[in-house]
């Protein structure tokens, strides 16, 4: 995805200098995410679809040579293309995605089985996330957190969270404190302000507050038999 990133980084420089540094996020990502068990009931996979915003969707297509007319379509040998390229991910980068079991984060696969279209003028990217060592639950809650560390992005779980392979399970929606979380976001940028950085220096080292504005999924699962 850095290409992508960087690509939007560079067009939006110019317009970012005259803007207060609070003016984060700058991409807005619709997501699903479904919950797979398997035949044993352990936890063995998470789907997860982004659906990109308008703007960011644009820039995106026209960095790639895609859909030069505006047309709010791909081709076939294009919606490969954005797969192969949204599922290239750099070393180090999560997929803005974290599995908490307790206090201990699962270790998840790199992206599988992507997939990319376009709809309604918005990028659709599709992948499954492997769970490496599937742990059967059985009454603990497992929290499933959708955030970007550095707030560049901002996710919404848009839609219920979807769980395939167990009927003893429930999950619910949770969203942030946002008074508390932009109270914390205002204070650290006052304290960069405060060091003599200018919006463009701020924009740069940016404060890692994506924690704070994360959406959750809460889930728990029948105590075994």
């Amino acid at each position: 995805m850095s290409r992508s990133r960087t690509a939007l980084v560079a067009f939006l420089a110019p317009l970012l200098l005259p803007l207060p540094a609070a003016a984060h996020p700058h991409v807005f990502i619709d997501t699903g995410v479904e919950i797979v068990f398997d035949a044993e009931g352990r936890l063995a996979a998470l789907q997860v679809v982004w659906v990109y915003d308008e703007f960011y969707t644009m820039l995106a297509l026209d960095d790639y040579g895609m859909d030069p007319e505006f047309t709010g379509s791909v081709t076939e040998a294009e919606r490969a293309e954005l797969a192969a390229i949204y599922s290239n991910w750099d070393a180090g980068f999560d997929g803005d995605l974290r599995v908490l079991l307790g206090e201990a984060e699962l270790a998840l696969s790199g992206p599988m089985r992507a997939m990319a279209d376009v709809q309604d003028g918005r990028l659709v990217i599709a992948h499954a996330r492997a769970v490496l060592d599937p742990p059967r639950l059985g009454g603990e809650e497992l929290v499933v957190r959708v955030y970007d560390p550095s707030y560049f992005t901002a996710y919404t779980i848009a839609v219920a969270p979807v769980i395939r392979g167990r009927d003893d399970c429930s999950a619910e929606l949770w969203g942030p404190d946002w008074e508390a979380a932009n109270a914390r976001l205002l204070a650290a940028l006052d304290e960069l302000a405060g060091r003599g950085m200018d919006s463009w220096e701020i924009e740069q080292d940016f404060p890692a507050v994506g924690a704070d504005f994360a959406e959750e999924v809460r889930l728990r699962c029948a105590e075994p038999s």
